[in-house]
């Protein structure tokens, strides 16, 4: 551990991305302790691309990316640990997670923006809490359709309730019928640009 934090600190100058990957599979590979090293080592994986980044801002967690890829993390660390020397496939995996983990991030922040625009775009309009949570778990899943049935289990109300607060919502014309047809009706989001024109 000496060593490996005099290199961490210290150490040749290499980039710091690089040194995020070597120095994950090196802390777990020398497993100084008897749990939480996999913890640990996506910490020091963090801290060292912030240092990377040289800012304290960072819209990406490389940590959160390894836990939603632990299959072909176990998978890429086995293989490191148990071949040569040569990390050269560990180093690239990690990369790869990396840019995975920066693509996730900027898809979040695309959607976080788009409904914040669609809430800016409705807030003259009368929502009730319940409506609120609808269209929010609609916005944050990208879910493409609802069915009164949905509206009743996400709002915890019943099948009649559902249906009143559908037909509120359409009228403001946050909600449409979806024209696929089908054996219940079924209901799209729309946009909120036009909405307050709907309101004179």
């Amino acid at each position: 551990m000496e060593c490996f934090l005099e290199w961490f600190e210290h150490g040749p100058g290499i980039d710091w991305v690089l040194k995020s990957a070597l120095a994950h599979l090196w802390f777990v590979t020398i497993h100084p302790f008897d749990d939480g090293n996999g913890r640990i080592a996506r910490a020091i994986a963090d801290m060292a691309l912030a240092r990377s980044d040289e800012t304290s801002q960072r819209f990406y967690s490389m940590s959160a990316r390894i836990r939603a890829e632990r299959s072909q993390y176990y998978d890429n660390l086995e293989r490191a640990q148990k071949g040569s020397l040569d990390v050269t496939q560990w180093i690239e995996w990690f990369l790869g997670c990396l840019s995975r983990a920066v693509d996730n991030a900027q898809t979040g922040i695309e959607t976080v923006l788009e409904k914040q625009d669609f809430w800016h775009n409705c807030a003259e309009l009368d929502i009730s809490e319940r409506q609120r949570k609808v269209i929010n778990k609609l916005l944050d899943e990208s879910k493409t359709t609802l069915k009164t049935s949905d509206y009743a289990r996400i709002a915890k109300c019943s099948q009649d309730t559902a249906h009143r607060d559908i037909l509120a919502l359409v009228q403001l014309g946050l909600l449409a019928k979806d024209t696929a047809g089908g054996r219940s009706t079924k209901y799209v989001l729309t946009t909120a640009s036009d909405e307050s024109n709907g309101q004179s």
